[in-house]
């Protein structure tokens, strides 16, 4: 049984998407608020007569807590998926609700068929990443090495000369993607497939903010030059050809 926990202040709102989502035989729980949510949702945590939430569909703009701070306060008690329900759908709003944990992002106004599929797709991507035996596997934690830089998927750090770099979940993931990759050109959509996963409804733009982000952070950082823009191809990672 799937059993969501949909978190939206606007009455109107809930009532649909808690009608068409129970047309579906899904089992919904709502939350107006931010704080309601994060109590309902921690109680489920500590109650074994309570079926857990399977996901969460939160909005960002609630009273007491937005959904931004609920996220972060979720994924520091739970990996659940959850999915950010909103009105902001530019760029930068897409990548700071993924920066913060979210699984998938949708903007109002949306057809109902586009939620339930991001919800089925969510779900699945879920399932095969608890089922996955590549994410137990020894080569999944095996030490990159490149250049100045060392990165360690055991413990989501990366170092540049034994200098601790600071970056996002996503980050850290997009930068695995271009080392496991190094020297080929990956197209946007060969990024998205990897960090993100085929089933993510993630748009280009996306990568190319999370790329400027990297860049800030290591090549500017460090004065390398590592992260390769190809015109009308994508990214490639390669060491300075002095080097």
């Amino acid at each position: 049984m799937v059993n969501i926990l949909i978190v939206e202040d606007e009455p109107n709102i809930a009532s649909f998407e808690k009608l068409e989502l129970e047309h579906e035989g899904y089992t919904v729980t709502l939350a107006q608020t931010g704080r309601e949510a994060l109590t309902i949702f921690e109680k489920s945590l500590n109650d074994n007569t309570q079926e857990p939430f399977s996901i969460v569909l939160l909005d960002i703009m609630l009273p007491e807590l937005n959904g931004i701070e609920v996220l972060r306060r979720i994924r520091k008690l739970s990996q659940i998926p959850v999915v950010l329900v909103t009105a902001r759908g530019e760029t930068f709003d897409k990548v700071n609700g993924l920066d913060a944990g979210a699984d998938d992002y949708i903007a109002k106004p949306f057809a109902i068929e586009e939620l339930l599929a991001r919800i089925r797709s969510v779900l699945r991507r879920s399932a095969q990443q608890e089922t996955s035996p590549a994410a137990s596997s020894p080569a999944s934690s095996s030490v990159i090495t490149f250049d100045r830089l060392t990165l360690n998927p055991a413990s989501y750090e990366v170092f540049i000369d034994q200098t601790l770099v600071s970056l996002t979940k996503t980050e850290f993931l997009l930068l695995k993607c271009l080392l496991c990759h190094q020297g080929e050109v990956l197209s946007r959509t060969d990024i998205i497939n990897e960090v993100w996963g085929e089933d993510h409804y993630i748009d280009e733009n996306s990568v190319d903010v999370y790329v400027r982000y990297l860049r800030t952070k290591i090549d500017e950082v460090f004065n390398v030059s590592y992260i390769t823009t190809v015109r009308g191809a994508g990214y490639t990672i390669r060491k300075p050809s002095n080097v």
